[in-house]
């Protein structure tokens, strides 16, 4: 079953997460790689979903 996407609140709220984690100085070197691989797709993901607003908000301005 595919992993439903979350809502770009959720995305924010768990970058903002893993920002703290990696601000920490706990966090374990085996984690840094999946942290960050995690808030590369995050970032991406909330990239498109403001570019696909802004395009729909254009469209519907017209």
């Amino acid at each position: 079953m595919a992993k439903k996407k979350p809502s770009y609140k959720e995305a924010q709220s768990e970058l903002e997460e893993i920002v703290n984690k990696l601000e920490s100085e706990s966090t374990d070197i085996d984690d840094l790689t999946e942290l960050t691989k995690r808030a590369t797709e995050l970032v991406k993901y909330c990239r498109e979903k403001l570019r696909s607003t802004e395009e729909e908000l254009k469209a519907n301005s017209e």
